[in-house]
């Protein structure tokens, strides 16, 4: 009889290329790769499919990103962090495994997702945060990026902020939260939302920082959002940046 299981995981994405397999390209490093080889070694062969909350791109960070399973081994439920930390690369963590109902599903049950996108404003950039922090030296305008942020929040059309060609249909979303915090040198952007588009929280943070820097005014902000046209956003600011901070079902 097969479990589904429920996981929390961490892991450090610098090395990987992305949270989802690479059809066609089996010697990709990615996080659900690393994780279905680790179940396969437990359960002595079989292969199971892993199903993640989000899809981080190559490069992303995730706290508590989820993914769920169905398991036909009979390991009891507090042994499975331990047991797959044993096999898996050091820059993945499990740290909660739980049984759940067979209709619960990693992505489509979850209701909010929270991301962070970290800056670091030393003159010179910090070699040990080079891989987490997006350096940027120039003094930032933390109040005019704050007022822009909140032009963000609510429930809206979103494709201004979503990659070019993209195949997406849809592109309402709603954002709950935004905000904006310094503490010293490092500046951190959380975002918490329903859903996000492709790159949408990126192309986000590179148009705050382009607003930060002053060579967009607050303003381009209503403008993206009227005219849908991701020609009038900021650049899409670096992978090692950003972070999944959360899922909430």
């Amino acid at each position: 009889m097969k479990r589904r299981i429920k996981l929390l995981l961490s892991y450090d994405g610098t090395n990987y290329a992305g949270w989802q397999i690479q059809t066609g390209q089996p010697h990709v490093k990615t996080i659900q790769g690393q994780l279905e080889r680790a179940l396969t070694v437990i359960t002595k062969g079989k292969l199971i499919r892993v199903y993640g909350a989000g899809r981080t791109d190559s490069g992303v960070h995730a706290r508590g990103q989820v993914c769920h399973f169905d398991f036909p081994g009979l390991i009891p439920i507090d042994r499975f962090p331990t047991a797959i930390n044993s096999i898996l690369p050091r820059d993945i963590r499990c740290h909660l495994a739980e049984e759940v109902d067979e209709d619960f599903h990693a992505q489509h049950s979850a209701k909010y997702k929270t991301y962070s996108y970290s800056i670091n404003q030393s003159y010179i950039a910090d070699v040990f945060l080079r891989n987490y922090y997006h350096h940027e030296p120039y003094p930032l305008r933390l109040k005019a990026m704050k007022e822009a942020g909140r032009l963000l929040v609510g429930r809206m059309d979103f494709k201004g902020f979503s990659a070019t060609g993209s195949s997406q249909e849809d592109f309402i979303r709603t954002v709950t939260e935004l905000t904006i915090e310094q503490t010293g040198d490092k500046v951190l952007i959380k975002v918490t939302g329903d859903g996000f588009l492709y790159n949408m929280v990126r192309i986000m943070a590179g148009t705050l920082i382009a607003i930060g820097r002053g060579k967009m005014m607050t303003e381009a902000i209503e403008k993206i959002l009227q005219t849908k046209d991701r020609a009038y956003a900021g650049p899409t600011a670096a992978a090692k940046g950003l972070c999944l901070e959360r899922i909430i079902y």
